[in-house]
């Protein structure tokens, strides 16, 4: 930025308009406000202007968010992601960019299902979320859910999870290939629309992961 200074110290700052040759001092004060911050901005980390250009696009960002969903003074759900993203706009929606872990009560407050995936987006108006990228819901049972995309919405009583996409479900002593399902959000009761193949597993063959 050493040549932008020395233009500073010449006092060459453009004096005339282009087209008419007068001396311009609007144009003068633009170019050195315009200057003014190229400079300071040439000091700031990428971090720092990331950060500025979420604010002035409306976004306001969260670092460790921790959130607790709840319904008639009871826990239902906590949400924990590093970064949260609001995103203010027309259609309004809540990113999670680098995954997010979910926890599920039941009555008595105890934990009945987890959920992980890699990133999450909540949408206000529909008032449901977006999952995908390694996605897996567990319940207190170990059957397990894992596929790529998957919707959470809560006003689908009894079957708050659903996808269209391709899913595997592992039980005890089973794996379970299909196309399609839908699932409660404790995960105890689940439907695959269009199953692809069932494989049968002993138990001390079973996977752990």
């Amino acid at each position: 930025m050493v040549w932008l200074q020395k233009i500073f110290r010449q006092g060459f700052l453009l004096p005339a308009c282009f087209f008419c040759g007068k001396p311009n001092h609007n144009f003068r004060l633009f170019f050195f406000v315009f200057i003014t911050v190229l400079l300071a901005s040439c000091g700031n980390s990428d971090d720092e202007v990331s950060g500025y250009n979420r604010k002035s696009l409306g976004i306001e960002e969260i670092i460790n968010a921790d959130i607790n969903y709840t319904l008639g003074g009871k826990a239902k759900a906590k949400l924990t992601s590093p970064l949260m993203l609001r995103v203010q706009e027309a259609n309004p929606y809540v990113e999670f960019p680098k995954k997010l872990h979910v926890d599920f009560f039941n009555e008595t407050g105890a934990v009945d299902s987890r959920l992980d995936a890699l990133y999450g987006k909540y949408f206000d108006l529909e008032s449901k979320v977006f999952l995908k990228d390694s996605v897996k819901v567990i319940n207190i049972l170990g059957d397990t859910l894992y596929c790529n995309e998957l919707w959470w919405d809560r006003n689908r009583r009894g079957g708050e999870f659903y996808t269209d996409k391709p899913v595997r479900i592992r039980r005890k002593l089973q794996i379970i290939d299909g196309i399609g399902m839908d699932a409660s959000q404790d995960f105890k009761a689940w439907h695959i629309i269009n199953p692809v193949g069932i494989i049968n597993v002993p138990n001390s063959q079973f996977p752990t992961n």
